[in-house]
């Protein structure tokens, strides 16, 4: 079979999209490839189908679980068979999946960068028979990138285990930095770089420099009636905007980490669903959700950077037909950014303090290597050694790019258990407490090692097996614990601190002061672009944001400064004329663009498309997906 065969076989389509093709080529032929494609460009396909033409199994590094699960649901609804390995997962469970890989005919496994560190997954990976490496979301390697992940630095390990296979990366945002870094980090053997334009021509860019977002925000929602994605800097913000939206009679709801799994997934569901119209989000929602009927992405704050922007307000008009992405900021916003800039830099001298209060925090000696995640409470931290919780995080998250120390989000802070006994001992310990020996022996059936390593559990999962509820479970664990006979870390909302080496002494702790001013220095280029972006009177935006990623783009014609251009371009006698045929027609009913034209046969449809925009812009019609309507 070539590519074209499995296209039509699985997908059901003819023909490829943009660079598809090509990059499939280049992966066949065995080189390693960077394809630079745009936000829904069909990235997936470019690893899945020279994946299915090879015998073997593709290893897939992805940096979510909720894309992980999606990707397999997708694939296994085609008879595809796939696995996924995450931080919830038990040891059994990892080393079944790990299993089938090498034996049950699995095509594709994925794994986040993390797991990929994992001792018993080298060695399984070691055994298989592994045809290509699909790096997602490739941006994350480099911390000149807009979600710089360290653990993306370890991938290129995995080339000694294999270095027969090839290796794809694939984003969907990279500048010239960004590129060379992707390269270098996954030790390309030549640098072969695919790209496509990352134009969106469907996407009309609108900033609306206004002090009262709120109901700026009202007249948007009810002017494009679609699905709606806002994006806001904050948790607090999304609860309070969708309180507001809802006080306002609109369907919303709001998303971010802090939720657990299954809330983020009945929400993000209702909204894909279209029960939900209007999600409320931090940048936490959207990677790989691909929901073709957005027509509306607000910014409520000034992003971080032009990559992070591009990226949310490509999730818009997917399905090729107009959207609208709008930023609503102010020099408030500008002011703020320049501030946060300062705390994310926090000065040489307070991250070497940090480092040795979080240490002295955590009760960890000098050499001491900690074996296990460690609990820490932020905000506990915080007021101990009289610091802002923001700067005290800011610290940690400069560490955790030194690879001292990393903190570990408490939605992945699963239960675990160790028994801290011998197996004799514990042994002696049920014969003569026979009211645990049955609970001890389903422990001892479900987990492996328990006698090594603390082992994530799932209480729930025991509670099924053991004919009680979670409940009953716990106490029974803790129970054992306060005999001393098992370790139990009970899941909890707090975050953990895992060290990546020995504790330092504080007279060797060293930070590169030129990294840090480079670090700085480009976070003050990258806020200065958002900023600028914001602010310009006479550039299409649309052609800024391609120039920030090296290409050359012609104006776009339905952003706010090329409609602005339009405006005055157009005959004001002739725009009220048509304005009002246009009006006789749409007042009592709704009609789509070809509808429209088809009444109005002696005017061209550029013309009417113009002049449509402008009335939209006047507030004069509002949009329902396709169709307009004049405003009563």
């Amino acid at each position: 079979m070539n590519p074209i065969d499995i296209l039509i076989k699985y997908w059901g389509h003819t023909h490829f999209r943009l660079a598809q093709e090509e990059v499939i080529n280049e992966i066949i032929a065995k080189k390693d490839t960077l394809a630079l494609l745009p936000t829904a460009g069909g990235k997936s396909i470019c690893y899945q189908i020279p994946a299915l033409l090879e015998e073997g199994l593709c290893l897939v590094i992805s940096p979510l679980i909720a894309l992980m699960h999606d990707q397999i649901r997708h694939l296994e609804s085609k008879g595809i068979k796939s696995v996924y390995i995450n931080s919830e997962m038990h040891y059994s469970e990892i080393e079944t999946a790990l299993t089938n890989c090498i034996y049950g005919g699995i095509k594709f496994l994925y794994l986040s960068p993390e797991k990929l560190q994992n001792q018993l997954v080298q060695l399984r990976i070691k055994e298989m028979n592994i045809n290509l490496i699909a790096v997602d979301e490739a941006h994350c390697i480099s911390e000149w990138g807009h979600n710089f992940r360290p653990f993306y630095r370890y991938i290129s390990e995995i080339r000694n285990i294999i270095p027969q296979a090839p290796i794809l990366a694939l984003t969907a945002t990279a500048n010239a930095n960004v590129i060379k870094d992707i390269q270098h980090n996954l030790l390309f053997k030549k640098e072969n770089v695919i790209r496509t334009s990352f134009a969106r021509e469907n996407i009309s860019y609108r900033v609306e420099n206004v002090k009262d977002k709120k109901s700026k925000l009202l007249i948007l929602l009810n002017k494009i009636r679609s699905s709606v994605i806002i994006y806001t800097n904050t948790r607090r913000k999304t609860r309070e905007i969708t309180e507001f939206l809802r006080k306002n009679n609109l369907s919303a709801n709001y998303y971010h980490a802090g939720l657990t799994t299954d809330e983020k997934s009945k929400r993000q569901l209702s909204w894909i669903k279209n029960q939900t119209r209007i999600i409320v989000a931090t940048n936490a929602f959207g990677m790989g959700i691909n929901k073709e009927d957005v027509k509306l992405i607000i910014h409520m704050d000034l992003p971080s950077s032009i990559e992070s922007y591009f990226q949310e307000s490509g999730r818009a008009g997917r399905n090729g037909e107009k959207a609208y992405a709008y930023l609503i900021a102010n020099n408030t916003d500008i002011k703020r950014q320049k501030d946060l800039l300062e705390l994310t830099h926090p000065p040489i001298k307070e991250i070497i303090e940090g480092y040795q209060n979080i240490a002295n925090y955590l009760q960890i000696a000098e050499n001491e290597f900690p074996k296990d995640p460690i609990p820490f409470d932020l905000i506990s931290f915080s007021n101990k050694y009289k610091t802002s919780t923001l700067k005290a995080y800011n610290i940690i998250k400069y560490l955790e790019k030194e690879q001292y120390l990393k903190l570990i989000d408490p939605r992945y802070s699963s239960s675990k258990i160790r028994f801290a006994i011998s197996s004799t001992e514990l042994y002696k310990f049920q014969i003569t407490n026979r009211f645990y020996d049955p609970f001890i022996k389903l422990l001892l059936r479900s987990y492996e090692n328990l006698f090594n390593n603390l082992t994530i559990i799932n209480e729930k999962q025991i509670a099924n097996k053991y004919n009680t509820n979670e409940e009953k479970i716990k106490k029974l664990l803790l129970q054992l614990k306060q005999l001393e006979i098992i370790e139990y870390q009970k899941s909890n909302n707090i975050e953990q601190i895992t060290f990546l080496e020995a504790r330092k002494d504080f007279s060797y702790y060293h930070i590169d002061q030129a990294k840090w001013k480079k670090r700085k220095n480009y976070s003050e280029k990258r806020m200065d672009q958002i900023i600028n972006y914001m602010i310009i009177k006479d550039t299409c935006r649309s052609q800024l944001l391609l120039h920030y990623f090296n290409e050359k783009a012609n104006e776009c014609g339905i952003c706010d400064i090329c409609i602005i251009k339009k405006r005055k371009k157009i005959n004001k006698k002739i725009f009220n004329i048509i304005s009002e045929r246009i009006e006789k027609l749409i007042t009592d009913s709704e009609m789509d663009l070809s509808e429209i034209s088809n009444s109005l046969i002696d005017i061209r449809e550029e013309e009417i498309i113009n002049i449509l925009t402008l009335l939209f812009e006047d507030d004069k019609i509002m949009k329902f997906g396709n169709k307009y309507q004049w405003k009563k």
